[in-house]
């Protein structure tokens, strides 16, 4: 089970979810109360071991953008978590990763994007992503598409995940909120839900 910890701000938090086992670390570049910089995205990537693989998490930018940041920070995927087309994820010279905000409207699109991983989540809310809410699994349960790549995001947490996966069988998960206290990564807090998704 590929375990993504997504909103990474820190050095600490980048390396607590390490020690607890994540697979990929998610590094948002769009406007959010998690965004970071290219410098300090950088500077936390440049400490990290080889085996964890780095996300960038953009909505709506442009490919120029989307390829100086992935090439000045070292990324491994570029995740798209806007109105991206497909004309875009064939544009950019790194593996894709992208979000679609589970509804009966959107479900019959995923497959035909080219993109690694599909990330299953929540409608949209004040931000894309990010939301703490979950959407209805039932949607999801019969999706005709791969489970290898599928990634569930929205609303997950250590009490949900565990039911999430056993409901989905996605090849990995995806969490922010869920794993933050007061607004900031929490390190009992992933390392409880890396653990639970992993045991799942």
């Amino acid at each position: 089970m590929l375990v993504k910890i997504c909103g990474i701000q820190t050095r600490a938090a980048a390396h607590a979810a390490v020690e607890a086992g994540a697979d990929l670390l998610g590094f948002v570049f769009a406007p959010s109360k998690r965004q970071v910089t290219k410098a300090q995205a950088r500077e936390m990537i440049s400490t990290l071991p080889s085996h964890v693989k780095t996300v960038g998490v953009f909505v709506n930018e442009t490919i120029d953008e989307m390829k100086a940041t992935a090439e000045t920070c070292g990324l491994h995927y570029i995740q798209l978590h806007g109105d991206e087309s497909a004309e875009i994820a064939r544009a950019l010279p790194y593996e894709i990763i992208k979000a679609f905000p589970v509804t009966e409207e959107t479900l019959p699109t995923i497959q035909d994007f080219p993109a690694t991983y599909y990330i299953l989540d929540s409608p949209i809310g004040g931000n894309r992503g990010g939301n703490g809410t979950t959407f209805n699994w039932d949607l999801a349960e019969h999706l005709p598409i791969d489970r290898n790549k599928i990634i569930l995001a929205g609303g997950l947490n250590s009490h949900n995940v565990q039911t999430a996966i056993q409901r989905l069988l996605p090849v990995g998960v995806d969490v922010s909120s869920g794993v933050e206290r007061e607004g900031k990564k929490d390190h009992t807090l992933i390392e409880t839900f890396i653990k639970q998704a992993k045991s799942s």
